[in-house]
């Protein structure tokens, strides 16, 4: 008997890899908020490698270091033996859910959080109550009152409502988009869970950049989600179902591709996450050969559609699962400084991360606050006049500590920002609807809190 079961436990060859070196340390968040050994990747892995010994069990105290993970990867980056640290954490957090007993205040978290965030028909039908509540000023005053300080979880939901409009409710992207001028391929977009109910605009954005760049777009509304809540989170049969089904949906296509950096990494992860099923690991490994961030993909052509000025110092922030899960950090600078007119600027400490990592901001509100407030500072001290972050999550989570400063700047996705400079003061042929709705929002935006 070991604590872990014979279900894809985590590979004793990956743990191996580790030679215990500490490169890791210095870029894990954890660590660096608490100095615990076994808060650090290395540590962790070292729990791994007891799981598996005869007679182990899955302690609370075991369980407790996993669950304080982000699952950021930055160690992944970090790490100059290249250990896969990645796969080892999304084993063992399968093995967690399989085989620890949660308390029952932790299952109904999961339950309800599980069976919100996944669905983007439930999120939209929340846009009212958001709308309601923001416009009555309920949620500003609850703050104020200090009403919620009991209830982390509730406090942290509460600061993370996104300000969304009753129009996002309803938004819908067309199923195809055609190419402008001369097509250089056709490519399958992911419209996400989260990213579809809250934030349109940006999915709007991304569709009419790729088109202006000559892909022709398709966008289908199924599957609802990709799977990479609940992968990112142990949820192994949540997340099957929805990878199979996300498979099925595009390997038509040439690439498909992302806007939301938790998605891209899942999806590249497909290869692994069905490794073991005989009908399906082909096909999974396949269409994640064929998966590009949409970043990725617009730097590996050269631009076409021209680019106006958009005056503008914008701090790009490194979302965790683009810079470190997928190694995408130079394309979406790249792809800004196309932009005329935008100072691009850096902050510190780019690669730890802002505390949102999926739930736990939610599961482990206290640390995801402390890191909250570093990334805030950071981005503060750049002195720009706007952020760029291309994770539905990061961009709620620094929104919601700019706001506790009492600083808030607008936040943008890159293709927010790219679509604006292709649609200029006026919408160039080709680029009406869409693109030129976003950049009429976009020169009139203000700060998101």
């Amino acid at each position: 008997m070991t604590a872990f079961d014979t279900h894809k436990p985590p590979e004793i060859d990956l743990i191996e890899d580790c030679v215990h070196c500490g490169f890791c340390l210095p870029t894990c968040p954890t660590y660096v908020l608490w100095n615990e050994e076994m808060d650090s990747p290395r540590g962790r892995i070292v729990l791994m490698h007891e799981g598996l010994q005869a007679d182990s069990t899955l302690s609370d105290t075991m369980v407790g270091h996993f669950d304080n993970c982000l699952g950021c990867m930055a160690c992944v980056t970090a790490c100059p033996s290249g250990v896969r640290y990645d796969l080892l954490i999304e084993d063992t957090r399968q093995q967690v859910e399989r085989n620890h007993p949660r308390t029952p205040r932790e299952r109904l978290l999961r339950r309800v959080l599980f069976a919100t965030f996944p669905h983007p028909s439930r999120l939209r039908a929340t846009v009212p109550v958001l709308v309601f509540a923001r416009r009555c000023g309920l949620t500003a005053r609850a703050q104020r009152w200090r009403l919620l300080d009991r209830w982390p979880t509730l406090r942290t939901l509460s600061e993370l409502a996104p300000p969304v409009t009753l129009r996002d409710g309803v938004r819908r992207l067309p199923t195809t988009t055609r190419a402008v001028g001369e097509k250089r391929g056709t490519v399958g977009f992911l419209q996400g869970c989260v990213q579809r109910a809250y934030f349109g605009d940006v999915n709007a954005a991304t569709v009419a950049v790729l088109a202006a760049e000559g892909f022709e777009v398709h966008a289908p509304r199924a599957p609802r989600c990709c799977g990479a809540l609940g992968l990112h989170a142990g949820q192994e049969e949540d997340s099957l179902p929805l990878a199979k089904a996300t498979i099925e949906a595009f390997e038509q296509f040439d690439h498909v591709v992302v806007n939301a950096a938790g998605c891209g990494s899942a999806i590249k992860d497909y290869g692994h996450l069905l490794r073991d099923d005989p009908q399906w690991s082909e096909r999974a490994a396949a269409l994640a050969a064929r998966a590009r961030d949409v970043h990725e993909l617009l730097a590996e052509h050269a631009p076409r559609a021209t680019r106006h000025p958009v005056e503008m110092t914008v701090a790009y922030h490194d979302a965790c699962h683009l810079a470190h899960a997928q190694n995408v950090r130079a394309q979406p600078r790249q792809l800004l400084r196309t932009i005329p007119g935008l100072t691009l600027v850096e902050p510190a400490e780019w690669e730890l991360c802002c505390g949102s990592a999926g739930i736990y901001n939610l599961t482990r509100p206290g640390p995801a606050a402390e890191l909250g407030a570093r990334k805030a500072d950071n981005l503060l001290a750049t002195g720009a006049d706007a952020i760029a972050a291309a994770n539905p999550g990061c961009t709620l989570q620094i929104a919601a500590h700019l706001q506790r400063k009492g600083r808030p700047l607008a936040l943008f996705h890159p293709m927010q920002l790219l679509a604006q400079s292709i649609a200029g003061a006026e919408a160039a042929p080709g680029m009406r609807g869409a693109a030129a709705r976003t950049g009429r929002r976009l020169r009139t935006l203000v700060p998101w809190r």
